[in-house]
């Protein structure tokens, strides 16, 4: 509902609309019995209630029927959309070949840019530790030129960059806006890939020292990466019916295409990596590497970094307009301005299951996957004993391929309303505790030469697919690192999916920064803890985090797969009006919450979808009104996002009830009851316990 401002109320009530003339408008107490008298027109309205998606042809909701015969409608519906889709593709590819391309390159590769230069430069971190103990075994090796701790203070300081950034950008994010946050991200990590390719330092350990800075800085444009483009892939293009339909049918793979550019940015650097170290130690790949190699290698490989970056920033400023379009509709609907802090307390209060979900969940992954860097070191170990730097990178490229591999299943199961995405998180954590178990037990028969090899292998990539399948957890470092403090570790499956989705949009890039943030001290316990474990003792370590991070999900996410966001918004005006009773919608279905709000809340107790249909009614006829009024006002002011959803079928509805200047003034006056500018008595003329729940209860 949009709120007009008090000139505009004035100039509506005083301009004469089509319909006023020789008609009489029934009263605003009348609407009701309209809308009664108006049953044998529902049909115009059975696209915005019942969208064929998601209702069966009884209007009954897909979640709501028999286990049975909700498959076989799940199974039909999935099956007509990846044929329309096919059929979609196709006939692009036959006007031009290079159409479908484009199309993936501006959905996919243009959101999940920012990923892809921070994938790249962030993964290079633990290969080039490796080539620097070669070219400086004095410094990275023995510590004789330079300070052990500064050493150790570059992964520390990458780390908590990354935190900042989670935590003041997705801050930003919800305060300035999304664009904002897009475009300080890019210019943060535009300066720090400059400060990488240039640094610089009057000896060895003042180098490390500057290093060690510039990838802070980096860092903190890195870290508001996560809650930026995951919002704005969320919010993007669901605007109207057709917009609904894809969000609640791709909402998923949108998000995932984005953040599997990280992905992409991991391959090229290993790729440039190999190809900029041949070039530059004359075609040789045996070590030892000159310091010339090693500086020539990595500045150059930064440097190709930082003109990503320049088109990035320009991009983002000047290209991206659509960035905020969900947020201001939030804060307008909410008459809120700057941060919403009503919402941030009821966040906590109200959902912070959900943040123990999507924070413990980031938490638990980023613990236990640090098993995976002793993983690489032993399987390169027994595969290729005494493998050199450019071996083992070359089997860190293999391993990467196969994540890909588990990023693009992740992209295509993500939205399948037969697996979910809380069933999909819940698989990949017991496939990885049990993994980690196994290797646990079976160290040291592992490490014996002999050794099953092919099955060592396939549990060692099995693991990264499956990571990358329910988390897009990638080892941003080389197998060669032996110390565990040169890993890192990313995820771009329903991790960064629900740490976003599952909350109202003024506070989803906040939620989002401190889950994303919580995952990040979860990286930073073992870079501390791993010091004084044993490499069998590190996998013993790890692996019960795979536990805590099943029971986190199974307990507090719910599972949001094919619910629109709009549904959630729905809710969160009634929970900001104190009134959550209110709300009968699937937001609150018991598919669609968390075993906690089900069974311990039982907030599932007010789901009535009959009560539902009739507020969904209201809230159309509602915008309806507010739509005849932004359709007359030339300034624009009165514009709402969701005047898009007033299709040719719901005007012929409303029609039927009362003449457009009827509506206008009933309109006007619910408007000024939300602001308090009529008497008590006045405020009645909200026709649904919804709207009078959110206007000011009579």
């Amino acid at each position: 509902m949009s709120v007009v401002p008090e000139d505009g109320i004035t100039e509506h009530e005083k301009k004469p609309l089509p319909g006023s003339l020789g008609s009489h408008s029934p009263s605003s107490g009348n609407s009701t019995m309209a809308s009664s008298t108006n049953a044998h027109l529902e049909h115009l309205l059975k696209e915005s209630l019942y969208p064929e998606d998601s209702y069966t042809a009884d209007g009954v909701y897909w979640a709501d029927l028999p286990r049975k015969e909700r498959l076989a409608f799940i199974n039909r519906q999935q099956n007509a959309e990846a044929k329309r889709e096919f059929r979609w593709v196709l006939d692009m590819f036959k006007q031009d070949p290079m159409e479908p391309f484009r199309r993936y390159f501006r959905k996919y590769v243009m959101t999940g840019m920012g990923l892809f230069v921070e994938g790249y430069v962030l993964f290079s971190i633990g290969n080039l530790t490796a080539l620097f103990k070669s070219a400086w075994p004095t410094c990275w090796g023995t510590y004789t030129d330079c300070n052990e701790n500064w050493v150790d203070a570059v992964t520390y300081l990458e780390i908590l960059g990354i935190i900042v950034g989670q935590c003041i950008v997705g801050y930003e994010g919800d305060w300035i806006g999304r664009k904002f946050g897009l475009c300080q991200d890019a210019l943060i990590m535009l300066i720090g890939s400059i400060l990488l390719t240039g640094v610089w330092g009057t000896s060895l350990n003042a180098w490390v020292i500057a290093y060690g800075w510039s990838l802070f800085i980096y860092g903190i444009g890195v870290g508001g990466e996560y809650p930026m483009t995951g919002t704005k892939a969320l919010e993007q293009n669901i605007i109207g019916p057709s917009g609904a339909r894809e969000d609640r049918l791709h909402r998923g793979r949108n998000v995932v295409g984005a953040f599997l550019m990280q992905g992409w940015g991991q391959v090229f650097n290993q790729c440039s990596l190999l190809i900029l170290l041949m070039i530059f130690h004359s075609g040789d790949t045996q070590p030892p590497f000159s310091a010339r190699t090693a500086q020539a290698t990595y500045r150059v490989q930064f440097g190709l970094a930082a003109l990503v970056h320049v088109w990035l920033f320009y991009h983002r400023l000047y290209k991206v307009h659509d960035a905020d379009v969900q947020l201001r509709a939030a804060k307008r609907k909410q008459n809120t301005s700057g941060y919403d802090m009503q919402s941030l307390r009821l966040l906590n209060a109200h959902y912070w299951g959900r943040l123990v979900a999507t924070a413990g969940g980031w938490f638990a992954n980023d613990v236990f996957f640090y098993g995976t860097k002793v993983f690489s070191s032993t399987f390169i170990g027994i595969i290729h004993p005494g493998a050199s730097l450019v071996v083992t990178w070359e089997y860190n490229l293999i391993n990467l391929a196969v994540s890909l591999c588990g990023y693009y299943m992740g992209m295509l199961f993500i939205d399948d309303k037969r697996y979910g995405r809380r069933n999909m998180q819940q698989v990949g954590f017991a496939f990885d505790f049990f993994i980690y178990l196994f290797a646990a037990i079976f160290f040291n028969q592992l490490r014996v030469p002999g050794a099953p090899i092919a099955a060592f292998q396939f549990m060692y990539h099995f693991s990264s697919f499956w990571n990358q399948l329910t988390f897009g957890s990638p080892p941003l470092s080389s197998p060669s690192s032996t110390s565990p403090r040169r890993f890192r570790v990313y995820r771009a499956g329903p991790t960064f999916l629900v740490a976003g989705e599952c909350f109202p949009a003024s506070v989803r890039s906040t939620a989002h920064g401190f889950s994303a943030a919580c995952g990040k001290l979860g990286a930073l316990l073992p870079t501390v803890v791993f010091h004084y474990l044993s490499d069998r003792n590190k996998f013993w370590f790890a692996m019960p985090f795979g536990a805590l991070g099943f029971l986190v999900t199974a307990i507090f996410l719910p599972d949001t797969t094919g619910m629109e966001l709009r549904e959630i918004e729905r809710y969160w005006r009634c929970v900001r009006a104190g009134h959550p009773e209110l709300y009968h919608g699937i937001a609150i279905h018991p598919h669609h919450l968390s075993w906690y709000e089900r069974v311990v809340l039982k907030r599932d107790r007010y789901y009535d979808p009959k009560q539902d249909k009739l507020d969904r009614i209201e809230e159309l006829r509602v915008l309806y009104e507010s739509h005849l009024i932004a359709r007359e006002d030339e300034t624009g002011e009165s514009y709402d996002v969701d005047h898009s959803f007033i299709s040719a079928d719901v005007e012929r509805y409303f029609q039927h009830e009362a003449p457009p200047a009827e509506r206008v003034k009933r309109q006007i006056t619910k408007e000024r009851a939300i602001r308090g500018e009529v008497p008590d008595d006045e405020k009645k003329v909200h026709r649904s316990r919804l709207e009078e729940s959110l206007g000011g209860r009579a």
